[in-house]
C-alpha cells in the first residue's frame, strides 16, 4: 500500500522550498523502499531548486543519503529489507558498452525508479538525481542501494553518495595519486577538501589548498592539507609551482569549474603531470588554450564524474576505512538539521559557512 510522508519539494523555479506531505508507491520490479536516516544538503539541490538543470518542476530534493531498506520489489537479490545501505545516482546496467568491456563506473545506461512520487493531488514529482532524499522515506532503483556495515554514523556515511565520494575518488580513482606525489587542489568547498583528504589517504607527500577564503583554507589544512595558498592575494600558479620545486604539482584537482580556475590547474601541473576536472561548469562556460602547450606539456587532461566511483566497490571499503578511524568523514558534517530546515541551509552554504549541513531524521 502506498504509503504518505514528509519531504522537502521545490515547486518552482527559484522559490524556497517547501515541506510537504508527498505519496510513495510500495516497491515494483527491480526497486527499493528506504527510510532515509540522514541526507546531506548538496549544492546540486540548489541547483535543481534554482531551475540549473532542468525546469521539470517539482523537484523531490535531496539525494547524499544513508538509510534502511523497507522493502523490495520483485526480482531484487542485491539488497534485502532490514540492509543498512547508502544510496547512489548511478546504478549501473551490466549490459552498456562501457559495463561489457569492464569499465561500470563509466556506464552509459544507468537506471533509476520505473515508479513516480507523487504530492497528494496527484502531481508526479521529479526526485533529484533519480534519488528524492529529503523525505522520511524514498522509492529507489535497487542498484542505487549499496549495503554497508550498519556500525557506521548514516549523517557522515551518506556523504559518499555524492560530494564526499566525488572529491576522493578525483583523486584516488580519476588522479591516480599515489606515494610520494605532489598534488594541488584549487577550490577548498566539500568537494576540493575530499580530494584533499583523499590525496592524503593515497599517500601524496605534498598537499596544496589553493582559495580565495581564508576560512576555506584553515579546514583544508585541518584535513591534511601541508600547504595553502589565498590565490586572491597570490599567483596561484607561481605558487604551486614554488612549493614544488619550481616544476608544479603531480596531480592538479580543479574543484570549481570555472575557465580561469582550469587554466590556473593546467599550468600549475609538472611536466606530464594530470589535471583532473571535478567542478562542474555552466554550459556556457569556454576554454582556450594554445594547442601548443596542450601538446607539449604532455601528461593527461581528465574530467572526473562522480569520483569515476563503482559504488558496490568504492562505499564499502571507505566505510570500513572510516570505521577504522582512517577516514574522517565526521569532520565533513558541520551541523545536522531538520528535515524543515533546508532552506536556511542553502542561505548558509551560499555564504560558505558550512561543508555540510546533513538532515537527520
Amino acid at each position: 500500500m502506498a504509503q504518505q510522508v514528509r519531504a522537502v519539494v521545490a515547486r518552482s523555479k527559484g522559490a524556497p522550498v517547501s515541506l510537504e506531505t508527498i505519496v510513495v508507491p510500495d516497491p515494483g520490479p527491480g526497486e527499493a523502499l528506504v527510510k532515509i536516516e540522514a541526507c546531506g544538503v548538496c549544492h546540486t539541490d540548489l541547483h535543481y531548486r534554482e531551475g540549473g538543470i532542468s525546469d521539470d518542476f517539482p523537484f523531490l530534493l535531496g539525494h547524499e543519503a544513508a538509510g534502511v531498506v523497507e522493502a523490495v520489489g520483485e526480482g531484487v537479490t542485491e539488497v534485502a529489507p532490514g540492509d543498512f545501505v547508502i544510496l547512489n545516482w548511478r546504478a549501473v546496467c551490466g549490459q552498456c558498452r562501457a559495463c561489457l568491456r569492464g569499465r561500470p563506473w563509466y556506464c552509459f545506461n544507468t537506471h533509476n525508479a520505473k515508479q513516480k512520487m507523487t504530492l497528494t493531488d496527484g502531481t508526479e514529482l521529479s526526485p533529484a538525481l533519480g534519488i528524492g532524499a529529503f523525505a522520511e522515506k524514498t522509492l529507489v532503483a535497487a542498484g542505487q542501494c549499496t549495503k554497508v556495515d550498519p556500525a557506521a554514523s548514516p549523517a557522515a556515511v551518506g556523504l559518499l553518495g555524492c560530494g564526499v565520494m566525488a572529491g576522493l575518488g578525483a583523486a584516488i580513482n580519476t588522479g591516480n595519486v599515489g606515494r610520494g606525489d605532489t598534488v594541488a587542489v584549487i577550490g577548498c568547498g566539500g568537494v576540493g577538501d575530499a580530494a584533499i583528504v583523499g590525496s592524503k589517504l593515497a599517500g601524496a607527500a605534498k598537499v596544496i589548498a589553493v582559495d580565495i577564503d581564508d576560512r576555506k583554507l584553515a579546514t583544508a589544512e585541518k584535513l591534511g592539507a601541508t600547504h595553502t595558498v589565498n590565490s586572491k592575494e597570490t599567483d596561484a600558479v607561481e605558487a604551486v609551482r614554488e612549493l614544488t620545486g619550481g616544476f608544479g604539482a603531480d596531480v592538479v584537482i580543479e574543484a570549481v569549474g570555472r575557465p580561469e580556475t582550469y587554466r590556473q590547474a593546467f599550468y600549475a601541473r609538472d611536466l606530464a603531470g594530470t589535471v583532473v576536472l571535478v567542478g562542474v561548469p555552466t554550459p556556457e562556460m569556454k576554454l582556450e588554450l594554445p594547442l601548443l602547450d596542450v601538446f607539449g606539456r604532455g601528461g593527461a587532461l581528465k574530467s572526473s564524474w562522480y569520483g569515476d566511483c563503482l559504488p558496490s566497490r568504492d562505499f564499502p571499503m571507505l566505510v570500513d576505512l572510516y570505521l577504522q578511524g582512517r577516514l574522517d568523514l565526521d569532520a565533513f558534517v558541520t551541523e545536522t538539521i531538520a528535515l524543515d530546515d533546508v532552506e536556511k541551509a542553502f542561505e548558509r552554504m551560499h555564504h560558505g559557512d558550512v561543508l555540510r549541513s546533513v538532515v537527520v531524521l
